[in-house]
């Protein structure tokens, strides 16, 4: 790949997200990262010499808006999303309701509304990367399934846009030291147990699923495409 590449990585202000941009920017990249606290987007994007843009993935609006910012794009990295949670209160059916809808549009359609609004300007040579989950495999609840749902959607995507020579690929991370994804829910005997899950015995970082991301958007990987990546340190196999 040849000239400066333009990237855009949501929910960059953080975690793996974060890890991500400080990968491009790294190469030399006009990374632009995205996140819903306008304070927190400009500092950090300040801190990565990134450009930061204040945007909620679930607002069709936001989202358009978005879009029009750029004439073009190399690389789109879909990393929003998190454990969603339902509001005290409601009947049980109620709660049930508002986790899955939360973990859907936090983990699904962000994505979706995101990359759609953003594929017509995705180069030729380009890729999108969505970060999946290992809870799309196993005891995901509402957040796995819609993480499965993303892959499933992917699937579709790089067949959509594989004619052009971009590239469509997920990632699915298993348990990832020092991100805020369990929300202080994290104890010592579940971390123990999510390393003991692992053939190497240790737990992922969030700088090796960003070199995993730029892998796939390099040169050397242009013939994988409409894949779901396994990053678990065997946590989860498949062959």
């Amino acid at each position: 790949m040849t000239g400066v590449r333009t990237v855009l990585v949501t929910g960059g202000t953080k975690g793996i997200g974060r890890a991500v941009a400080e990968r491009f920017v790294a190469d030399g990249a006009e990374v632009h990262i995205t996140g819903r606290s306008a304070d927190t987007v400009e500092s950090v994007a300040k801190e990565l010499g990134a450009r930061g843009i204040v945007c909620d993935a679930t607002d069709p609006q936001a989202v358009a808006a978005l879009a029009d910012r750029f004439e073009t794009l190399d690389v789109l990295v879909n990393a929003a999303g998190g454990l969603g949670a339902a509001q005290p209160g409601g009947s049980e059916l109620e709660t049930v309701l508002a986790e899955w809808r939360a973990n859907l549009d936090g983990n699904l359609l962000g994505t979706v509304l995101t990359t759609t609004a953003l594929k017509p300007k995705l180069l030729t040579g380009g890729t999108a990367i969505a970060v999946g989950s290992l809870g799309a495999e196993r005891r995901g609840g509402s957040y796995g399934a819609a993480k499965a749902a993303l892959g499933a959607w992917y699937a579709a995507l790089s067949a959509e846009v594989g004619p052009r020579g971009i590239t469509a690929n997920v990632i699915s991370p298993g348990y990832i030291a020092g991100t805020d994804f369990f929300q202080g829910g994290m104890t010592d005997e579940r971390e123990q147990a999510l390393i003991a899950e692992t053939h190497n015995k240790r737990a992922g970082t969030p700088r090796e699923i960003a070199e995993t991301v730029f892998f796939l958007a390099s040169d050397g990987a242009r013939h994988i495409t409409g894949q779901t990546i396994h990053v678990n340190g065997g946590a989860f196999t498949t062959r």
